[in-house]
């Protein structure tokens, strides 16, 4: 796909990177087997602090943060990444208490999904997150803002 200035729009080509950051195997591993067949590239982090670490030297397009981990929660999580990235990030919590979802929201976070939730749902949040991503990044490039 050509792009307006006629270079190769190489992000329209490639997977999706998301990094996955939970401290449950099993959850990355049932995330990774709904995404990775639709064109989505996974890498995991098992704790908050491994995760904001990996956000930072990967650069993942997006992230998947656990709400409840033993380290670092995911609210700490977004707080961390948002002093260095502005990549989407969606929540994912058991957790349903009152005003969760405003926390989530105001600690940075682009959505938040309850869990169990459908795979069909999952994906449809993360390819709406994408799209707004690549639109912010094609606006800044066409201000001349990248």
């Amino acid at each position: 796909m050509l792009n307006h200035t006629n270079h190769l729009n190489i992000q329209s080509l490639t997977s999706t990177r998301v990094l996955i950051v939970d401290d449950d195997s099993d959850t990355t591993d049932l995330l990774r087997i709904i995404l990775e067949p639709n064109d989505f590239e996974v890498t995991v982090a098992n704790t908050g602090k491994q995760g904001v670490e990996m956000a930072r030297t990967s650069v993942p397009d997006m992230m998947i943060v656990d709400l409840t981990m033993p380290d670092m929660d995911g609210l700490k999580v977004c707080r961390e990444v948002r002093k260095f990235s502005s990549m989407p990030i969606l929540i994912l919590s058991a957790v349903s208490r009152p005003n969760v979802a405003e926390e989530v929201l105001d600690s940075g976070a682009d959505d938040f999904l309850v869990k169990p939730m459908s795979s069909g749902v999952l994906i449809a949040s993360l390819n709406r997150l994408a799209r707004r991503a690549r639109a912010e990044q094609h606006a800044q490039h066409s201000n001349g803002i990248a």
